[in-house]
């Protein structure tokens, strides 16, 4: 990170300190050490700055799941927020520690895309993120959302099975690769997955809503919100429909990924007008409760929720979560 941004940290401590209130809102930063642009002079400098709005205590994880169990005991301890600082999967963790409990979460991009801080406006500069977050402290609203589930895996915005999966697979095998080239890496292994397996032999699924007509498909995305995700600065459109606010699901089906289908899919992906449900080889649904799908020749098939690869299955059941999750931006 450039010296002036470190710089420009410092200085929002000092600026926010002067005028600080007498009482403050007790925040638990949780950050991951190991996320694509964290790093020990940033956390300090995001401490420091926080510390003029808030009485802040920070701590790193250590492994996995491990702020899924911090945030547990902040919730038990009386803090008034918990702080994810790290990427996606950072913020899921801290996010299954907190649902259910009247402690909110809130966020600080310190990943290669982070996609729920900007669903919930979130800047994705960490200097003009923490300086938000000072702001919000005059202005405290926390609202309510809703996770999803997968076979009893809770996530916050997306899980998909299929291509998309599989590309989220090979990425996390290198990681450093991941932390190098950002959405170039995942291009990247789009295509290859693309060339090596979905051409020749793709899966064959069905995905079944509210207990519906099967739909035949090769790939399932389905989301809690939206965009599905982003390209750099690019959101990405799936299905349209999905509010975290909402206690339903929306998602499409590929039904096929030949290479006469793919340009239009990619298209329609990337567009803000083209819807990618209306393409002749999508079926689109939203607003349902619950979503099955299934492998017809129980061939596993690539699950991923948030961004995170969580192993190969053979059926998925949606749902969502009946345990509300407070959160504040």
């Amino acid at each position: 990170m450039p010296a002036a941004s470190l710089s420009s940290l410092e200085a929002l401590g000092d600026q926010f300190a002067l005028n600080a209130p007498v009482e403050r809102k007790r925040m638990l930063v949780i950050v991951n050490p190991y996320a694509t642009t964290v790093s020990d002079r940033l956390r300090n400098l995001v401490v420091y700055a926080l510390q003029g709005r808030y009485d802040v205590d920070a701590v790193d994880t250590e492994a996995r799941d491990h702020a899924t169990a911090l945030t547990r005991e902040a919730a038990g301890e009386g803090y008034d927020v918990v702080v994810a600082f790290g990427g996606d999967g950072t913020v899921n963790e801290a996010a299954n520690g907190l649902r259910g409990s009247q402690t909110p979460l809130t966020c600080l991009p310190g990943g290669s895309t982070n996609v729920y801080a900007r669903m919930l406006g979130i800047p994705n500069d960490i200097v003009d993120a923490t300086e938000h977050l000072l702001r919000i402290a005059d202005d405290w609203q926390p609202r309510e959302v809703r996770m999803a589930m997968v076979n009893d895996r809770r996530f916050l915005f997306s899980s998909g099975l299929g291509l998309d999966a599989s590309v989220v697979a090979r990425v996390d095998a290198h990681p450093h690769l991941k932390a190098r080239f950002g959405p170039y890496y995942f291009a990247w292994c789009g295509f290859g997955e693309f060339l090596g397996k979905y051409v020749a032999k793709p899966p064959r699924l069905e995905t079944v809503t509210d207990g519906g007509a099967a739909i035949p498909g090769v790939t399932v995305l389905v989301q809690k919100g939206e965009p599905y995700t982003y390209f750099r600065k690019l959101p990405i459109h799936a299905a349209h429909g999905a509010r975290l606010t909402d206690p339903t699901l929306a998602g499409v089906v590929l039904r096929s990924t030949r290479p006469t289908v793919m340009p239009g899919v990619m298209y329609r992906l990337f567009s803000e007008r083209a819807q990618l449900a209306r393409h002749r080889q999508v079926d689109g649904f939203a607003g349902v409760g619950d979503v099955v799908v299934r492998s017809v020749d129980g061939r596993p098939v690539p699950l991923h929720v948030d961004g995170d690869y969580i192993g190969d299955v053979t059926d998925a059941a949606y749902s969502v979560d009946e345990k509300p999750l407070f959160v504040v931006s």
